[in-house]
This record gives C-alpha cells, structure tokens and sequence, in this order.
C-alpha cells in the first residue's frame, strides 16, 4: 500500500490515484477549488432555477433527504432560492431518534414530506444478500436512495432534483465528466455504491420483481421525455461539512457534541444505526475507515495538519461498531458469528497478511505503532 503524502488516504481506495509526487488526486482537486468562480456557479445555479419553476406544474424541485445536516442545508438552500420543494426520504429500518428530530425540525422549515418505507422483511433479506455477494450492506440502501426521488420526480413532473455534494469531486475521480453538476446514469453506475449492479441484477436472488418494486429506477426514455435535470448543490456551491453544519444548526438541526458514532464528524452518521457496517467494512477490503476519509478532508481544508490526524487514528483505533453489528443481526435474522464470517471473506488478500499467532496485519500501514488485535 501506498499513502497519500498530503491526507492519509491509501491508493486502495477506489478512484484515488497517487501521482508520482505521492500526492492523491482528491488534494490536487480539492486545490483547485479557489480558482473556482463561484459567483459565475451561482449564476448557473440561478438559471437552473427559473428552468425548474418555468417547467412546473406543481412543486419546482424534489430534494432527497435524511435526518442529516446536508439535507438541512440543501433545503435551506432551495428555500433561499425561491424553489417550492417537496422534500423525500428512503426510511432506513434503523432510524436513530436524533435522525427523527432533525427530519421533523427539516420539515418544520417549510416543505412537503414523503416518508418512504420498505417492507422490512424484503429489505431485511436483501441486505443480508448483498453482504453475502459484495461485503456491502448498504446497496440496498443506496439503490432506494437514488431511484425513489428519481421514481417520484418522473411520476409527479417535477422537473429537477437537488442532491447535496458529489462525491466523485470530493473523494476523487478519474473521469472528469463525472466531476461537474449533473448525477446521470453513467455516474450512478461509477458511484452509486451499488457494485454496478441494478435491481434487475438482484431478481435471481430469490425476489420477484413486484418485491424490488421501490429500488427499480426510472425508464431512461421516460428521464429523457421529460427532461428531468439531477443536480449537485454542491457543484454550484462551495461544499465543506463544518459550513452545511452551521447553516444547519442555525435552522435547528441538533447531535450530541463528541459523540462521534464513527469516522471523525460527531454530526455525521447520526440518522442511521446501520450505516456504520457499510463504513467499517472499508477496514477488511481497503486497509483504512471512515477515520481516514474525514480526516483527509479536514487536513484540505486547512483545519488540522496530516501529523494530528495520525494522532487521532491511532487513537481512536479502527472503531468497530459492535452495538451497530448486533443490531443489525437482530434485524436481518442472522447470528453475529455468521456476519464476521462474512465479513471475513471479504478481507483484502493483497493488503493483509496473517501472522503466525493468528492476528491479521497490514505490513505497508500508515503507523508503525499501531496495535493489531
């Protein structure tokens, strides 16, 4: 493994790239962010407006949210902007009670909500397919997130759909296309976090189509028909989690102060008991967590040096959500040793090797000190 010498990312994340100077290619993007004319994407982002409430028939915009700060800070946004949103949320079956709250405080700022429930047995059981398959959890997840707001938009004629940051430009991407403002098929396939898989892939798994109704997309034909434009907020202006976040607790949004769940962000995470299981099993595929990628971003934007945020990592450790996991396992019906076997045959061959007394290392790791349990 090889580390970025700028954040402490590895070149086993997919889509980072380190150029022959060690750097990755999330810094050298992020680096180009002060060159950005903002005031020009705030331009754009104004035309993008008068289009959606001049093509209208009834709500001007459909915003996909959760019980985050981004979501808070993207229907602020469109608020600002004069839009008339209809707010909807895929309900994950592990809704926390803070996630609750900041939902409610989100809707209380002015919009139309749809809560979008699963059948819980259909989703128990894919979930527990895709970790079978892929080591992921989440695809289910990121398939209802993507295709209900898309489904929902086409069905009621709404012409656009504002998504918050787009991760190709904040994580890294090797494709240049898919770096700009528009969230279209070619980036779901590259970043949707589904493995490149649609529902259609899932039907041989033992679900009927009627069961997978929720993670089917729309008709390409039928996007095109009607024009539909997916945005990213974040393409139009300057995205930062510490400026979503005080625009969002300005409007109400709340989480307890050094409590963070995982990674580094204690405001991060906070709607979803599940979605560490996603965020950990980076540890057994890549070599590094959630810790890593947060860190990296604040060590961009100027808020910590790359030496403290190896402090932080080696204290904080790789931080395996126990309680998570066990929750889990009680929702999918599986036992918490089938799960780590699982889990298991997911471990990355060329990253980790396995020492004589049984315990699993990384050789090429980032701190000489850190303690292999």
């Amino acid at each position: 493994m090889r580390w970025c010498k700028s954040c402490v990312l590895p070149d086993s994340r997919p889509n980072l790239i380190l150029g022959d100077d060690g750097i990755c290619n999330a810094c050298k993007t992020h680096q180009t962010k002060p060159q950005i004319d903002w005031k020009a994407r705030e331009l754009a982002f104004k035309q993008v407006v008068s289009h959606a409430k001049a093509n209208a028939q009834g709500y001007d915009c459909l915003i996909p949210v959760s019980g985050g700060k981004d979501s808070t800070w993207q229907v602020v946004k469109c608020l600002e902007y004069g839009l008339t949103p209809l707010a909807a949320t895929w309900k994950t079956p592990a809704r926390t009670a803070i996630g609750q709250q900041n939902l409610d405080n989100l809707i209380a700022l002015g919009v139309d909500h749809i809560d979008y429930q699963i059948n819980p047995q259909v989703e128990g059981r894919f979930m527990v397919k895709a970790f079978e398959r892929f080591g992921s959890t989440a695809i289910p997840m990121h398939m209802a997130l993507f295709n209900i707001p898309l489904n929902l938009a086409v069905r009621l004629q709404i012409p656009l759909v504002v998504w918050g940051e787009n991760s190709a430009f904040e994580y890294g991407s090797q494709d240049e296309a898919l770096m700009g403002f528009k969230l279209n098929h070619h980036w779901l396939q590259k970043y949707g976090v589904t493995h490149g898989t649609t529902a259609e892939d899932w039907l041989m798994a033992g679900f009927s189509r009627r069961e997978l109704t929720a993670y089917f997309g729309p008709d390409q034909d039928a996007l095109d028909q009607q024009g539909l434009r997916a945005i990213f907020l974040g393409y139009y202006f300057p995205w930062d989690p510490e400026t979503s976040l005080s625009v969002a607790t300005a409007h109400g949004f709340e989480f307890a102060q050094g409590a963070a769940r995982t990674g580094y962000y204690d405001y991060a995470d906070i709607d979803d008991d599940f979605i560490s299981l996603h965020h950990w099993m980076k540890w057994y595929k890549f070599g590094f967590t959630r810790l890593f990628d947060n860190l990296s971003l604040e060590i961009r934007n100027g808020r910590i040096t790359r030496d403290r945020a190896l402090a932080i990592i080696q204290e904080k450790g790789d931080q395996t959500p126990h309680e998570d996991i066990d929750k889990f396992c009680q929702f999918a019906k599986i036992s918490r040793q089938r799960f780590l076997e699982i889990a298991e045959t997911f471990r990355n061959a060329d990253i980790w090797q396995q020492r004589s007394d049984g315990v699993w290392t990384i050789p090429d790791f980032l701190l000489d000190t850190w303690e292999w349990q």
